[in-house]
């Protein structure tokens, strides 16, 4: 068993404070950005537009993680404290949400360029992984997003929560929706599914949704949510349509018309 008391701030100059989430994101886009460039991006022109849909990309990110969160998970508070809503500093981001803002960011992109949007999203959908897996890691520093009480030998005692010992959910996560995700996404890549458009951002969500999903119940729901309809957190519901809209994508550009 292992007991958690990390420090969610990385770094402390003076009343400066740069957090272990916020390097996190950086780590995530850098990284992603480099292997999009230098390993998965084959089209000369998305590559050289690539630099400028990074701007798109991050403004996205950031929009919709926090509309989402706002939105799917706090919306009662935020009503009432609506200036919250921009203190994005002291944390609340949705990957759904944030998921909604690239392709509402990428639509807008494709539409400047008259480029086909899953060109765009297809590259993103395969490094999204990494981005996922740092994400998580910096949850599980801050411990949050931490599981349901457990006997496991690997459970982890969050001191900053409580003194149970509790499933590290968060590592859960980073394992299956990063580095088996990514692991699967590239397994298709290598297969050239890159190359018919939308089919990759299709298995992005599916997989992502089926781990997100069964992940879930190991971990405690939204404390201001709880549990919804059919006993589901709102992370699970949403993960479902996601998984539905995943499926439909597939079948779409699985017909042999859709096939570029």
């Amino acid at each position: 068993m292992f007991i958690n008391n990390f420090d969610p701030v990385a770094i402390q100059i003076f009343s400066l404070e740069i957090r272990w989430y916020s390097l996190s994101y950086i780590a995530g886009i850098l990284l992603g950005w480099l292997l999009a460039k230098n390993l998965f991006l084959k089209d000369k022109k998305i590559k050289d537009q690539f630099d400028d849909y990074l701007t798109y990309l991050i403004i996205g990110i950031i929009l919709g993680g926090r509309i989402g969160y706002v939105l799917f998970y706090n919306l009662k508070y935020y009503i009432v404290n609506i200036s919250e809503i921009f203190f994005i500093w002291q944390g609340g981001m949705s990957f759904h949400g944030g998921v909604i803002g690239i392709i509402i960011a990428s639509y807008l992109f494709a539409e400047k360029y008259k480029t086909n949007i899953f060109k765009y999203l297809d590259v993103v959908a395969l490094v999204a992984p990494i981005g996922i897996f740092f994400g998580r890691v910096a949850n599980f520093i801050n411990s949050e997003l931490y599981g349901h009480e457990t006997s496991m030998a690997w459970a982890v005692q969050f001191v900053q929560v409580d003194n149970l010992y509790r499933h590290p959910s968060q590592l859960y996560e980073a394992f299956t929706e990063g580095l088996l995700l990514f692991c699967i996404l590239l397994y298709f890549w290598n297969k050239k599914y890159l190359e018919k458009t939308g089919k990759m951002s299709a298995l992005f969500l599916i997989f992502y949704s089926l781990f997100r999903f069964l992940v879930e119940f190991f971990r405690i729901p939204d404390e201001n949510l709880g549990y919804l309809i059919f006993n589901l957190s709102m992370g699970q519901i949403i993960s479902t349509i996601f998984f539905i809209s995943g499926i439909i994508i597939f079948s779409i550009k699985n017909e042999p018309k859709n096939r570029s």
